[in-house]
């Protein structure tokens, strides 16, 4: 399968590094297509570049490592394109609150990996890579002796399996909470969230119990 990572801010970039270091061939793009190009040109041969549109007409499974605002017009601007794709979604749905900190700009018991589930028509939604901060998600990468969860939550089953296999080449151990309607858990402020109630990298032992 194809992938395509829109989207090479810390995020985006990291999970560029991450797949790539696993041996992954990935399609990388964003708006600012020479950033794209130095991306690449920095990861060698298994990164190529394509315009936003061409990505998404390539790929087969497209991580949106942008903004949870900037997906829900990415959707809405490439709906048909999307249909029968699987749409990995890392957003948190967080904005600064002008106190150095960071505040929820969606009720406290909704979650942004439902949200934009509910947006997509026709393509297969699955929340992940967003459960770590862009930091954890560079030096926690292919840890050593026990990998670093990254949990994932869908509603497909076989979009899952993809997924954790591209979790499973950047680096870390995958581990499903289930549904996309657990998405609220593996978000900002949820129980299995690095910036959460879980705080901290677990092992895939360690995961299980929590789940």
């Amino acid at each position: 399968m194809k992938t395509a990572i829109i989207g090479l801010g810390n995020i985006g970039s990291r999970l560029a590094k991450n797949l790539t270091a696993g041996g992954q061939n990935i399609i990388v793009s964003e708006r600012n297509l020479p950033k794209a190009e130095a991306l690449a040109a920095e990861l060698g041969g298994k990164a190529q570049t394509m315009s936003i549109e061409d990505a998404v007409g390539k790929a087969d499974v497209i991580i949106l490592a942008i903004y949870f605002q900037a997906i829900k017009e990415f959707v809405e601007q490439h709906r048909r394109a999307l249909a029968g794709k699987i749409i990995v979604d890392p957003s948190n749905p967080i904005a600064p609150d002008g106190k150095g900190g960071f505040k929820k700009i969606i009720p406290a018991d909704q979650s942004s990996g439902k949200i934009i589930a509910g947006l997509v028509e026709g393509g297969e939604v699955v929340k992940a890579f967003g459960t770590l901060g862009a930091e954890s998600l560079g030096s926690a990468a292919h840890r050593t002796p026990e990998p670093a969860v990254l949990f994932y939550a869908t509603d497909y089953p076989e979009a899952g399996r993809a997924v954790a296999e591209l979790i499973a080449a950047g680096g870390f151990a995958p581990v499903s909470v289930g549904a996309i309607d657990q998405s609220i858990r593996i978000e900002v402020g949820g129980d299995l969230h690095e910036f959460g109630k879980l705080g901290k990298l677990v092992s895939a032992k360690e995961a299980q119990a929590l789940v």
